[in-house]
């Protein structure tokens, strides 16, 4: 699977941003798709998750202010970001999870786009 991202850049605090993801390739039915976050001397850290049926995930940090949608029939995942707060800033990387987890199971990544919030 292939990801594309894209809606990255540089906004001021309290300002909104959208970022999308687009997946091709052998998209399995059942999957996860979501974002992690890379801040500058940090590991990476989810963000949030939305599953093919919905579910959604987010971490604590963003709970409120962040909103993760899907597009099944296009294969895109959308991550609405507001209020954001310089803490906010780093590289934002898509990814697939193809699902059930097992042996047969992959992770695919995108390649990243930065987002910067400036105070």
């Amino acid at each position: 699977v292939q990801l594309q991202a894209s809606g990255g850049g540089l906004v001021r605090a309290g300002g909104s941003l959208r970022l999308s993801c687009t997946a091709s390739g052998s998209i399995f039915t059942i999957n996860v798709m979501g974002w992690y976050r890379q801040a500058p001397g940090k590991q990476r850290e989810l963000v949030a998750a939305i599953s093919s049926v919905g579910s959604t995930n987010y971490a604590d940090s963003v709970k409120g202010r962040f909103t993760i949608s899907r597009e099944n029939r296009k294969n895109t995942v959308f991550l609405q970001m507001n209020s954001l707060k310089p803490e906010d800033t780093g590289v934002f990387y898509c990814y697939f999870q193809s699902l059930p987890i097992g042996p047969s199971s992959f992770r695919s990544w995108g390649q990243g786009t930065l987002v910067t919030v400036s105070s």
